[in-house]
Protein backbone atom coordinates (compact mmCIF):
# COMPACT_ATOMS: atom_id res chain seq x y z
CA UNK A 1 0.00 0.00 0.00
CA UNK A 2 1.17 3.69 -0.63
CA UNK A 3 2.14 6.28 1.79
CA UNK A 4 -0.63 8.94 2.52
CA UNK A 5 0.95 11.82 2.76
CA UNK A 6 -0.84 14.96 4.17
CA UNK A 7 -0.17 18.03 2.75
CA UNK A 8 -1.31 21.97 3.00
CA UNK A 9 -2.11 24.37 -0.18
CA UNK A 10 -2.66 28.14 0.24
CA UNK A 11 -4.60 30.05 -2.14
CA UNK A 12 -3.26 33.62 -1.77
CA UNK A 13 -5.46 36.07 -2.84
CA UNK A 14 -4.30 39.79 -3.43
CA UNK A 15 -5.35 42.63 -5.56
CA UNK A 16 -8.03 40.32 -7.19
CA UNK A 17 -5.01 38.12 -8.28
CA UNK A 18 -3.98 34.46 -6.85
CA UNK A 19 -0.08 33.16 -6.19
CA UNK A 20 0.57 30.61 -8.24
CA UNK A 21 4.06 28.75 -7.89
CA UNK A 22 6.25 26.83 -9.98
CA UNK A 23 8.06 23.95 -8.92
CA UNK A 24 11.90 23.43 -9.70
CA UNK A 25 13.59 21.22 -12.08
CA UNK A 26 14.47 19.73 -8.60
CA UNK A 27 11.86 19.04 -6.98
CA UNK A 28 9.42 16.36 -7.67
CA UNK A 29 6.87 17.15 -10.56
CA UNK A 30 8.96 19.19 -12.32
CA UNK A 31 8.24 23.31 -13.40
CA UNK A 32 4.54 21.94 -12.23
CA UNK A 33 2.49 24.74 -10.84
CA UNK A 34 1.02 24.77 -7.67
CA UNK A 35 -0.41 26.49 -4.86
CA UNK A 36 2.63 26.66 -2.17
CA UNK A 37 2.75 24.96 0.91
CA UNK A 38 4.05 22.08 2.38
CA UNK A 39 3.99 18.51 4.51
CA UNK A 40 1.25 18.53 7.76
CA UNK A 41 4.28 18.12 11.16
CA UNK A 42 2.91 15.70 13.85
CA UNK A 43 0.62 17.54 16.00
CA UNK A 44 -0.29 20.21 14.02
CA UNK A 45 -3.37 21.62 12.78
CA UNK A 46 -3.64 21.86 8.80
CA UNK A 47 -3.99 25.95 9.40
CA UNK A 48 -0.43 25.73 11.86
CA UNK A 49 1.38 23.82 8.77
CA UNK A 50 0.33 26.04 6.46
CA UNK A 51 1.68 28.91 8.08
CA UNK A 52 4.77 27.81 9.18
CA UNK A 53 5.41 26.12 5.67
CA UNK A 54 4.71 29.88 3.63
CA UNK A 55 6.88 31.62 6.42
CA UNK A 56 9.62 28.79 5.81
CA UNK A 57 9.33 28.63 1.91
CA UNK A 58 8.24 32.20 1.13
CA UNK A 59 9.13 34.25 4.16
CA UNK A 60 5.83 35.94 4.36
CA UNK A 61 3.52 35.84 6.64
CA UNK A 62 -0.44 34.06 6.11
CA UNK A 63 -4.28 34.80 7.51
CA UNK A 64 -5.15 31.52 7.04
CA UNK A 65 -9.09 31.84 6.05
CA UNK A 66 -11.70 29.39 4.56
CA UNK A 67 -11.06 25.51 3.65
CA UNK A 68 -11.52 25.24 -0.22
CA UNK A 69 -11.13 21.56 -0.14
CA UNK A 70 -9.63 18.17 0.18
CA UNK A 71 -8.62 16.40 -2.43
CA UNK A 72 -6.27 12.91 -2.86
CA UNK A 73 -3.95 11.83 -5.89
CA UNK A 74 -1.87 9.06 -6.33
CA UNK A 75 0.98 9.57 -7.59
CA UNK A 76 4.01 7.23 -8.18
CA UNK A 77 5.73 7.96 -4.52
CA UNK A 78 2.56 7.99 -2.63
CA UNK A 79 -0.81 9.56 -2.10
CA UNK A 80 -0.73 12.92 -1.95
CA UNK A 81 -4.01 14.26 0.93
CA UNK A 82 -3.62 18.42 -0.26
CA UNK A 83 -6.37 20.31 1.87
CA UNK A 84 -6.40 23.98 0.64
CA UNK A 85 -6.94 27.11 2.28
CA UNK A 86 -7.85 30.62 1.09
CA UNK A 87 -5.62 32.78 2.36
CA UNK A 88 -4.22 36.48 2.79
CA UNK A 89 -0.68 38.16 3.15
CA UNK A 90 -0.65 39.30 6.47
CA UNK A 91 2.41 42.39 5.77
CA UNK A 92 5.38 41.16 3.38
CA UNK A 93 5.58 40.05 0.36
CA UNK A 94 6.18 36.49 -1.01
CA UNK A 95 9.94 35.67 -1.22
CA UNK A 96 11.45 32.92 -3.58
CA UNK A 97 12.97 30.58 -2.07
CA UNK A 98 12.44 27.05 -3.37
CA UNK A 99 10.09 27.71 -6.13
CA UNK A 100 11.64 28.33 -9.81
CA UNK A 101 9.28 31.24 -10.20
CA UNK A 102 5.90 32.99 -8.87
CA UNK A 103 3.55 34.70 -10.48
CA UNK A 104 0.04 36.34 -9.65
CA UNK A 105 -2.85 35.93 -11.81
CA UNK A 106 -6.15 36.73 -12.37
CA UNK A 107 -8.45 33.81 -11.11
CA UNK A 108 -10.40 33.57 -15.41
CA UNK A 109 -6.01 32.63 -16.14
CA UNK A 110 -5.69 29.94 -13.76
CA UNK A 111 -6.19 27.26 -16.17
CA UNK A 112 -3.55 28.89 -18.57
CA UNK A 113 -0.39 27.07 -16.35
CA UNK A 114 0.05 23.17 -15.93
CA UNK A 115 -1.04 22.50 -12.28
CA UNK A 116 0.02 20.04 -10.46
CA UNK A 117 -2.29 17.09 -10.57
CA UNK A 118 -3.49 17.00 -7.03
CA UNK A 119 -3.88 21.19 -7.29
CA UNK A 120 -6.39 20.87 -10.14
CA UNK A 121 -9.41 20.39 -8.53
CA UNK A 122 -8.98 23.27 -6.03
CA UNK A 123 -8.29 25.35 -9.29
CA UNK A 124 -11.66 24.19 -10.77
CA UNK A 125 -13.65 24.76 -7.76
CA UNK A 126 -12.65 28.65 -6.70
CA UNK A 127 -12.36 28.85 -11.29
CA UNK A 128 -16.25 27.66 -10.47
CA UNK A 129 -16.93 30.48 -7.62
CA UNK A 130 -16.15 33.06 -9.66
Amino acid sequence: MKKIINVVGAIIYSDNKILCAQRSEKMSLPLMWEFPGGKIEKDETEEEALIREIKEEMKCDLIVKDKVTTTEYEYDFGIVKLSTYKCELNKELPTLTEHKQIMWLPLQQLNELTWAPADIPAVKKIMSEE
